[in-house]
């Protein structure tokens, strides 16, 4: 939690930075709630839902592009390959979560999404980049695996729990997916402005999008407010919210921010109770407890977590 001595350190610049950063976060927790009133009024799917969220978003991005300055979209030869594979992990992303939402809801989606993301950024960054996997980053693995049986429902009837372990097998394809575009980004992040990657790979992930959902069989036939909210997810979380969140991370500090992105998995769960009824369980509660203590664990600084650590262990026992 962001305290509000900690904001008032920040000054006024920062603190418009500071909610920049957090409306880019709500507005994307606005995506799983779409994508479940998308299945609700039309006969679409997965690949034909990501085909138009990133159809839609690619001229905003392009624009926002062009407002922030950026004129030379040459790419250097050794980094087109890596565009190619942004662009396909983009794509892979916005199927897996939103054949997710479809099976397993949107708490559930987003909960094993984003809060699996980032340990495996770290699984990957140890097994290909030899980054240190640390015993924090280790217990936060421990208690994101727990926070995901709990939140899925394991040791329940099978039968029962086969839509909610379907959806958390494709949300965890969703989160892998989005560690691989992390992973990339992070490599080509020194060459380019931070927008021309995403602006990149979401034009090839558009193209890649398109040829999925023509094999799956592409859906064209959507009620007006169809259109409508497809739209919306182009512009508003997709574009918009990438603009307001470069723009944000301009005066944020990194663990400032990783903080703050637990504002889309609350918007995401909050919105989905209200506005769709979807409830869990006391055990699937304390799983989604699991999962954000997983992530918040990872905000934390080396030093910060042996001190949260030393603190606990010098703590009187039975108190």
């Amino acid at each position: 939690m962001v305290h509000t001595s900690q904001l008032q350190s920040l000054g006024p610049t920062r603190i418009v930075a500071f909610s920049l950063v957090c409306l880019a976060a709500c507005l994307w927790g606005t995506v799983g709630v779409i994508t479940r009133w998308m299945y609700g009024i039309a006969d679409t799917n997965p690949a034909s839902l990501g085909f138009f969220r990133m159809a839609f978003s690619v001229p905003a991005l392009w624009l926002s592009a062009w407002l922030f300055g950026i004129r030379s979209w040459r790419v250097r030869r050794d980094d087109v390959a890596r565009m190619v594979a942004l662009g396909g992990a983009m794509s892979a992303y916005q199927v897996f979560y939103m054949a997710a939402v479809e099976r397993a809801g949107v708490t559930i989606a987003v909960l094993i999404t984003l809060c699996t993301a980032p340990l495996m950024v770290a699984a990957l960054s140890a097994l290909f980049l030899g980054e240190q996997l640390t015993r924090q980053i280790g217990l936060a693995m421990a208690l994101a695996l727990g926070g995901t049986a709990l939140l899925v429902g394991l040791g329940v009837d099978a039968r029962a729990a086969a839509p909610a372990l379907q959806g958390a097998a494709l949300a965890l394809g969703s989160a892998l997916s989005y560690a691989l575009v992390t992973l990339i980004s992070r490599s080509v992040a020194p060459r380019y402005h931070p927008l021309q990657p995403i602006a990149i790979g979401f034009t090839i992930g558009a193209l890649l999008s398109l040829i999925a959902a023509v094999t799956f069989g592409l859906r064209l036939s959507y009620p007006p407010l169809g259109w409508a909210l497809l739209v919306y997810l182009g512009l508003v979380p997709t574009a918009l919210g990438y603009a307001l969140f470069l723009q944000g991370m301009r005066r944020t500090p990194a663990t400032v921010a990783s903080v703050i992105s637990l504002a889309e998995p609350l918007t995401s769960t909050t919105l989905a109770a209200l506005l769709l009824g979807e409830r869990l369980s006391p055990a699937s509660l304390l799983g989604a407890g699991l999962l954000s203590l997983a992530l918040a664990l990872l905000a934390l600084d080396e030093a910060a977590f042996r001190r949260l650590i030393q603190q606990w262990w010098k703590r009187p026992r039975g108190a």
